[in-house]
């Protein structure tokens, strides 16, 4: 009677077992809900563009030498903060001194030709005046006053030959001097040496052009971030749009800025096209430093408390919806991504959303909710997009009603909710 008594008992629990799950399962109008849903929310919705860029200085000067020589003296580093005028450099100057002196000592070889050659003329023009008053008197021959007139003219050409050549001198002892100048090399701006690309005892050859030897940022409290905007994306990019961006080396920390430019010249890579928008950025804490990898994101436009859908609603379609060529080749592969079950996701099921910086308002689409337990389409207006969540324009659907992101697991074609030949109780 007992062992009967047990018995009964763990038949009855096993019963009131099955009917729990089977009201869990199929509680819900008796049947299991084939869809994956989210509710309708009100948030705040943003949308960028996004973009990439590399920060330096606004003003960049690159300091070289228009001489060839070997660096004697260095006086600033990495870092080290110039003044304009201030002398970073120095090259060898020993063969440059020797060309002034030589310079010189041709100059006044030239001034003395010069005394010399006045000299000549003063003889020659006293010996032509006295033959002129001889051949007057009937004294002298005509050939001889035609000699002296010829000598005096060669001693007044040679005068202007030697006052070139001074004019000559003067202009060599002018290029040597520069070039010795030249050897000590200054900064043009007041800033900090980026970089250094020389060491005492190198010798630079400016034959073709001027080596660089320091590159000194005038002011990095004041920087730029050059970044490279998509052509698709370029139209919502516009003069002192606010920006934001984060580097590498501070990722939880967002920097902001202000584009100062959008330049029409366009940048063809790989038959890319971007064009580059000049952001400018405050750094008076100096964290930012040149040639840092920054972020950008510009903002086109912002809601705050507005409907917003995810974005995977708007690629759903029922299996009912899709063509069957589309059914067959997705088969296993539909899934959350998509409209249909299964795993993979239907990629190209429905159009609904686009990357940051795209979806310019006023979109029109089709999504699906949930009424009923079944999924009712509904023609609706799009605002803008963050690329996860999208805006919701008019009111053809409430906050909280569920819209369908995907068929779930067990409402899939893989695994239909009713069996043919009738549902099957607890599975069986």
């Amino acid at each position: 009677m007992k062992r009967t008594r047990v018995v009964v008992i763990a038949v009855a629990l096993c019963l009131a077992g099955l009917a729990g799950v089977a009201f869990w399962r199929f509680g819900n109008g008796g049947q299991e809900s084939p869809y994956m849903t989210t509710p309708v929310q009100k948030g705040d919705i943003t949308q960028v563009v996004t973009a990439t860029g590399s920060l330096s200085a606004v003003i960049t000067v690159q300091v070289g030498s228009q001489i060839s020589g070997t660096i004697e003296k260095l006086n600033a580093d990495f870092n080290s903060k110039v003044k304009a005028g201030q002398v970073v450099a120095q090259l060898n100057q020993d063969k440059f001194k020797a060309a002034v002196d030589q310079a010189k000592a041709n100059l006044l070889a030239a001034r003395s030709n010069v005394a010399k050659a006045k000299v000549g003329v003063e003889d020659t023009r006293r010996t032509l005046e006295r033959n002129k008053e001889l051949a007057k008197r009937g004294l002298i021959a005509q050939s001889d006053l035609d000699a002296a007139q010829t000598a005096y003219d060669a001693a007044a050409a040679q005068l202007e030959v030697n006052n070139a050549q001074v004019a000559q001198a003067q202009a060599a002892l002018n290029q040597t001097s520069v070039d010795l100048e030249n050897t000590i090399i200054r900064s043009p701006v007041d800033g900090i040496v980026v970089s250094r690309n020389v060491d005492v005892g190198q010798t630079v050859a400016a034959s073709l052009q001027a080596p660089v030897l320091f590159l000194i940022a005038n002011d990095l409290s004041k920087m730029q971030v050059d970044t490279n905007v998509s052509e698709g994306d370029v139209g919502n990019v516009w003069m002192d749009q606010e920006v934001t961006f984060t580097v590498d080396a501070y990722p939880t920390r967002r920097f902001t800025g202000k584009v100062l430019q959008v330049r029409n010249a366009a940048i063809m890579v790989q038959n890319v096209v971007t064009y580059d928008a000049v952001v400018g950025v405050d750094n008076k804490e100096l964290l930012l430093k040149p040639g840092m990898t920054a972020n950008v994101e510009f903002l086109v436009s912002r809601k705050t408390d507005v409907l917003k859908i995810s974005n995977a609603s708007l690629r759903f379609r029922p299996l009912a919806d899709k063509p069957q060529t589309q059914v067959a080749a997705s088969g296993q592969r539909a899934g959350p991504g998509g409209g249909g079950g299964g795993r993979g996701g239907n990629r190209n099921a429905g159009q609904g959303s686009r990357s940051r910086g795209e979806g310019r308002g006023n979109r029109e689409a089709t999504i699906y909710v949930l009424r009923d337990q079944k999924a009712t389409p509904v023609r609706v207006r799009l605002g803008i997009s963050d690329g996860t969540s999208t805006e919701l324009v008019a009111d053809e659907i409430k906050e909280g009603e569920q819209v369908i992101l995907a068929m779930s697991g067990s409402g899939s074609q893989a695994r239909p909710a009713t069996p043919p030949g009738g549902r099957r109780l607890f599975g069986f």
